[in-house]
């Protein structure tokens, strides 16, 4: 195979390899703007930290954990279904507080919310997002100075739910019945083909190529074609 011919399989595997796969980084924007990924865990968040309100399902976008559950589970944006609550870690020994497998407190890193919290925005444990965050804030809208609910219910109490208030980064334990906000997200990111696909597209472009490069004759041969005494 000539050189040429080998830098386009190259630059092909380069590419599908560029789709299917991210490198260690922060947050991007996705779904013009109405959603981010974090390539750190590998999920995609909305944009809009209340769209629960936005988008007219209850007026001031507080929920039971029962409702904001099924408002996360239940929701489509730009044709994309599939959103869920966050997960909560338990246990997680990045929190400031431990027992008996329970993990709750500050610095609560090893969680979705959590690692949104201190790790991608940069908040710092006691001190609200809204005042002490990094430029990455900006991608999202509508952050609330309050608890966002996990979708992982806390097991030692029954009819709790882990959360994280964004007010100060504390993770805890809270009554289900009582009414914070939902901030959903979605596993992956929601901007990439497939990865299904990717691997057909490369391997359907790799043999095409290799086809290619078979069908030209070598310089020798071309002689050959040239010179029936040869």
């Amino acid at each position: 195979m000539k050189f040429h011919h080998r830098w386009l399989v190259m630059s092909l595997f380069v590419g599908v390899m560029g789709v299917s796969s991210s490198a260690h980084a922060a947050l991007y924007s996705r779904l013009g703007g109405a959603a981010v990924y974090d390539s750190d865990f590998n999920i995609t968040w909305l944009a809009d930290a209340n769209y629960a309100n936005t988008s007219g399902y209850i007026a001031n976008g507080l929920n039971s954990w029962a409702n904001a559950y099924t408002w996360a589970t239940n929701l489509t944006v730009d044709g994309v279904s599939g959103w869920r609550l966050p997960t909560t870690v338990q246990p997680d020994a990045t929190c400031s507080s431990q027992n008996a497998g329970t993990s709750w407190g500050d610095n609560c890193t090893g969680s979705e919310l959590g690692h949104l919290f201190y790790t991608e925005l940069h908040g710092v444990a006691g001190q609200s997002i809204l005042t002490t965050h990094n430029s990455f804030y900006n991608l999202f809208t509508n952050v609330q100075n309050d608890a966002y609910w996990s979708a992982t219910e806390a097991a030692p109490d029954p009819g709790f739910a882990w959360g994280l208030n964004f007010s100060s980064g504390f993770q805890y334990g809270y009554n289900e019945a009582d009414t914070y906000y939902a901030w959903a997200v979605h596993s992956g990111d929601v901007a990439v083909v497939p990865l299904p696909a990717a691997v057909w597209l490369f391997g359907s472009g790799l043999l095409g190529l290799i086809g290619i490069a078979r069908r030209q004759p070598t310089q020798a041969n071309r002689g050959k074609s040239m010179n029936p005494q040869q």
